[in-house]
């Protein structure tokens, strides 16, 4: 700290300490109910006046600026209020001088006798005070900004309390600063979570719109992201002979990352040029295609399941790449089966791998469910898992339709849960053969 003195001694009139910490201590209180920096400053500006009375204020700041450049952020004369966060365009931009000095010092400066000269470019501001008290903000070591008090008379400020206020002013600061990273994270999460929603209406528009008509098996769909977007995905591909396939998918990992992987085995279904009726070579291309595209950068993996159905005879096709196997309900005889004897590695990992493909004859009545781990692996405020034991007790109902039976397992689910949140994707196929 630079003293520099001038004629006669240096002197307040301090209040006692009683009175003095009742005043702090208000000021404190205040300032910690203050959730806007520019209503924070205005309230700090407040107390500081009548703790220390100036006939002037003025504060600098050379943030995103290099020397001997400057911004005037705050000018007690000034008739109306400029926020300096949201309003840098209207702040003056000075060069030089003795406030450049000041600023980019990084030093506490007290002046008992001071002088401008008419030149400087921040005369205007400083101009006919005797007494300046130069207080730097610090930000990570740096003085990037900083206010100046301002007195007509000489010898105004005491030096016995200038360390006091340096203190309190950057204390000031930093509050003041934290609320001002809070209202920039605040609106970075309103911009995320409107690019999420956005993401999240994209994806859903890449889902089925209606259920196909499909003879002799009726179909009910739910999809529920952890998130507002994730990486399950569904789809019916109408195919040569009346025949369907049929897909489910689930993505690794969550979020933002697990839809774009989502969108991409989406546009590859689509665009696949080759025998989508054949369950091996429409797998076969996916992961070809994933890795060659995406997953070899990445850590994501796709587990699918892909079967053919033949509405004219009931029967079905199918293949896994590392999917949770499929429920069977054979509701002639009451018992339960899983499409399991066919698959291979999730999608994505090796460029080459091949999805062999198992067959089944369904029956009239049967329940065939495909999910994916979302389901299964739902948690209740306790941390147990609904499990597949609780999947299995609901498909015992065999006198519903499809939607009835979609519904049915939800409400398991539901009451299981509770209000425990998802943390993982849920996507439900219920068919229904008849």
């Amino acid at each position: 700290m630079n003293m520099h003195a001038g004629p006669g001694p240096i002197h307040t009139n301090t209040p006692d300490w009683n009175r003095r910490l009742d005043f702090i201590v208000s000021m404190m209180r205040e300032m910690s109910l203050q959730t806007d920096p520019q209503e924070m400053r205005l309230a700090y500006a407040r107390r500081m006046r009548e703790l220390m009375p100036v006939d002037g204020v003025v504060s600098f700041s050379r943030r995103d600026l290099v020397y001997p450049r400057y911004r005037v952020t705050r000018w007690s004369r000034w008739t109306s209020e400029i926020n300096p966060w949201k309003e840098k365009e209207k702040l003056p931009l000075l060069e030089g001088g003795i406030c450049a000095e000041w600023l980019y010092g990084n030093e506490p400066q007290l002046y008992a006798d001071f002088t401008v000269s008419p030149d400087d470019p921040a005369f205007e501001y400083l101009q006919g005070f005797r007494s300046v008290a130069v207080i730097p903000m610090y930000d990570r070591g740096e003085g990037l900004n900083m206010v100046v008090l301002l007195r007509h008379e000489p010898a105004a400020f005491s030096p016995e309390e200038f360390p006091q206020l340096v203190w309190l002013s950057n204390l000031y600061g930093r509050a003041t600063q934290n609320l001002v990273l809070a209202e920039q994270l605040k609106e970075a999460y309103a911009e995320v979570e409107h690019e999420l929603q956005v993401i999240a209406g994209i994806q859903r528009s890449l889902l089925p719109a209606h259920m196909p008509q499909i003879p002799t098996l009726s179909v009910a769909a739910h999809y529920q992201t952890s998130r507002q977007a994730g990486g399950d995905y569904y789809d019916f591909f109408p195919l040569a002979n009346g025949q369907w396939g049929i897909l489910i998918a689930d993505v690794s990992g969550h979020g933002t990352p697990a839809a774009v992987v989502m969108a991409v085995t989406h546009a590859l279904s689509h665009t696949f040029t080759g025998d989508r009726d054949s369950p091996s070579r429409f797998l076969e291309h996916l992961n070809r295609e994933l890795y060659r595209l995406y997953t070899s950068k990445s850590d994501n993996f796709v587990t699918a399941f892909y079967g053919i159905y033949d509405p004219s005879n009931r029967h079905l096709e199918y293949t896994s790449a590392g999917h949770n196997p499929p429920r069977l309900k054979r509701c002639d005889d009451g018992t339960l089966a899983l499409l399991d004897e066919a698959g291979g590695i999730p999608l994505g990992i090796a460029p080459r791998q091949s999805y062999p493909t198992a067959q089944v004859q369904l029956r009239p009545g049967d329940q065939l469910v495909l999910y994916t781990d979302g389901i299964t692996e739902a948690y209740d405020s306790k941390g147990n898992m609904f499990g597949l034991s609780r999947l299995d007790k609901v498909l015992e109902n065999c006198s519903v339709g499809a939607s009835d039976l979609l519904r049915a397992v939800l409400d398991a689910l539901e009451d299981f849960a509770a209000s425990a949140p998802a943390h993982d994707d849920r996507t439900l196929l219920v068919l229904k053969v008849h």
